[in-house]
């Protein structure tokens, strides 16, 4: 009964995850939904500034720190290891879903696209942007990332296989191809206001010190061969800049002299 229960909590928390994220790209791009970035009560600019940056702070450090080993191991000893993952999805889809409820609007236009072809064009970036998240947590294990192959697995008696690093596709080109796509999703936008423009610093600030923390971690997973990766692959744009050379030994060697 309890690998049932744990089943059911697994699942439930990745329907509440996947209604929050299409609702994301509703919010952000202005498409289908009743609330989005640049709707409802307009407050003065202090007062939507520092609520907005409180909402996205609370996903930060929520979002920062249950996913640390260290909170991991001291999580799994009051919750079970296999709800562990769908546990953190649900809180950070209920953090989101708080952020969209309590968003204020900062409707001073910073820029706008008026030509709609152009317009239209700047929104298929920001869509793709959201592809790209998409397809790259497929590359690696969507159902793992988001917590139900732990409770399937849990479910029908197995353990979880031990990590493996791994480096599909996108994985080759950038470390980190679905906070690349976050990052085009939130600033191609035909109509920047003041609030979108918030979000999308805060957001992209908040996912370079989300990469470090990240990597952090990995390199204690992994080690060496995470360390060989970051040298060879760059962080997010997919851009190198190469300059072969020959080492006192002989050997000749190719380092990389600048990396995003």
């Amino acid at each position: 009964m309890g690998r049932v229960l744990a089943f059911a909590y697994g699942l439930a928390a990745y329907a509440v995850f996947f209604g929050t994220i299409l609702y994301a790209i509703g919010f952000v791009t202005g498409i289908v939904v009743p609330k989005t970035i640049d709707t409802g009560p307009v407050v003065p600019i202090v007062e939507a500034v520092v609520i907005n940056v409180l909402l996205m702070s609370l996903f930060a450090v929520q979002h920062s720190i249950m996913a640390r080993q260290g909170f991991k191991r001291w999580w799994t000893r009051l919750v079970p290891a296999a709800i562990e993952r769908s546990t953190y999805v649900l809180l950070a889809s209920l953090a989101l879903i708080l952020l969209f409820w309590q968003w204020r609007p900062i409707p001073a236009t910073i820029w706008e696209v008026g030509e709609p072809t152009w317009a239209m064009a700047i929104l298929g970036v920001s869509l793709l942007g959201w592809g790209i998240v998409f397809l790259a947590t497929f590359l690696i294990n969507h159902f793992e990332l988001f917590g139900l192959s732990q409770v399937v697995l849990n479910l029908v008696g197995r353990k979880p296989a031990e990590p493996r690093f791994r480096t599909p596709f996108l994985y080759r080109l950038v470390r980190h191809p679905i906070y690349l796509g976050f990052v085009i999703a939130f600033w191609a936008a035909p109509v920047m206001t003041a609030g979108h423009l918030l979000f999308a610093a805060v957001t992209t600030a908040y996912i370079l010190v989300g990469i470090a923390l990240e990597e952090r971690d990995l390199i204690a997973l992994y080690g060496d061969e995470y360390r060989r990766y970051r040298q060879r692959v760059a962080m997010l744009l997919p851009l190198r800049w190469r300059s072969a050379r020959v080492s006192p030994d002989g050997v000749k060697t190719d380092p990389a002299k600048a990396r995003m």
